[in-house]
């Protein structure tokens, strides 16, 4: 069941999802608008074989083991240095070469009904992409409630201590995929800091407020505002905190499309949160022949810090034998 990459659906009624194995890839998410209008709002494909190909650029899906940049692709961990793939020069990027992303996962589970869930599974070994000890992986989307999605990703090593930091990589756009931009957008992002980056986008180790910054959402703001005060747009992360709490999850972001009156607001338990609007999406020929362009669609990537593991200062993203690493999301559709 599990070598081939297919599209499983998960449908309640009034949100439909479908999903494929290869890289737990979110492929399309149909929400109603104020008028019950349903529109497709993340960025992908109609088939899997563009995936597959490499086509895309990390649309809707798991990246791990270790999600984000890691400096140089070097780490030490227990005395041992560690080297990765340097896939995006000078940085290790989203787990490698041949990450989460680009690995067929097994359907463990697959629930019809009024709360339809499908669970994949993976089994990352020793030495793949450079890390250490084997890590048996799932995750699981739910339709929880008729307008509320759930991501549970869980990680176990079995070996070794490894780090382990799985984000889920949707790119969207409330007004519809194929709606062009996601400049006009409002979004609020319960976070008061954030981690300054260097000329290669990693992290400097800082921790600085975004008060009177271009990066302050603290009240919700157009996407668009001042985006170009920021170099390509914004690909930085956010230090999660300052949110109420929900199933013991902390408010992130709620992101909002004032055409159609679309609202996602997200939840998670990780300590970070990368806001990426889409800045290197170029002409990339997606679903009904759609064209993708920069800022086509933005992501809200729940993390561990990038490149946690080389900064004793930020939360470790290490996880010792038998131990379980837990990452939840909720993502909240609603119209106001």
């Amino acid at each position: 069941m599990a070598d081939q990459p297919q599209i499983y659906e998960l449908n309640n009624g009034t949100v439909v999802v479908k999903i494929t194995n290869y890289g737990c890839t979110i492929t399309s998410l149909s929400v109603p608008d104020k008028n019950g209008k349903l529109a497709d709002v993340v960025l992908g494909f109609d088939t899997v074989e563009p995936y597959v190909k490499g086509a895309s650029p990390y649309f809707g899906c798991i990246v791990g083991r270790v999600a984000n940049r890691i400096k140089n692709g070097k780490f030490t961990l227990n005395g041992t240095e560690y080297t990765l793939p340097i896939n995006k020069p000078p940085n290790s990027l989203h787990g490698g070469f041949k990450g989460f992303d680009k690995r067929i996962w097994e359907v463990a589970e697959y629930k019809k009904g009024d709360k339809p869930s499908i669970t994949f599974k993976y089994r990352s070994s020793d030495g793949e992409e450079g890390y250490p000890g084997d890590v048996s992986v799932t995750a699981t989307y739910t339709l929880t409630s008729t307008m509320t999605m759930k991501l549970d990703m869980e990680a176990v090593p079995e070996t070794k201590a490894t780090p382990i930091n799985l984000a889920q990589h949707t790119y969207w756009n409330l007004a519809g995929h194929n709606s062009g931009n996601i400049l006009d957008h409002t979004i609020q992002i319960w976070a008061s800091e954030m981690t300054p980056v260097d000329e290669n986008t990693v992290p400097t180790g800082e921790i600085k407020p975004i008060k009177g910054t271009p990066f302050d959402f603290t009240a919700e703001k157009k996407v668009g505002l001042q985006v170009h005060e920021v170099g390509l747009g914004y690909d930085h992360n956010y230090v999660l905190g300052s949110g109420e709490e929900k199933l013991g999850l902390k408010r992130a972001a709620k992101l909002k499309d004032p055409s159609s009156s679309r609202v996602l607001s997200v939840w998670t338990n990780a300590p970070g949160m990368q806001f990426y609007t889409g800045n290197h999406v170029n002409g990339v020929v997606g679903k009904g022949g759609a064209v993708y362009n920069k800022h086509a669609g933005l992501c809200l990537e729940t993390q561990g810090f990038p490149n946690a593991i080389n900064q004793p200062n930020f939360p470790s993203v290490v996880v010792q034998p038998g131990s379980k690493y837990q990452h939840t999301m909720l993502f909240e559709f609603s119209v106001e």
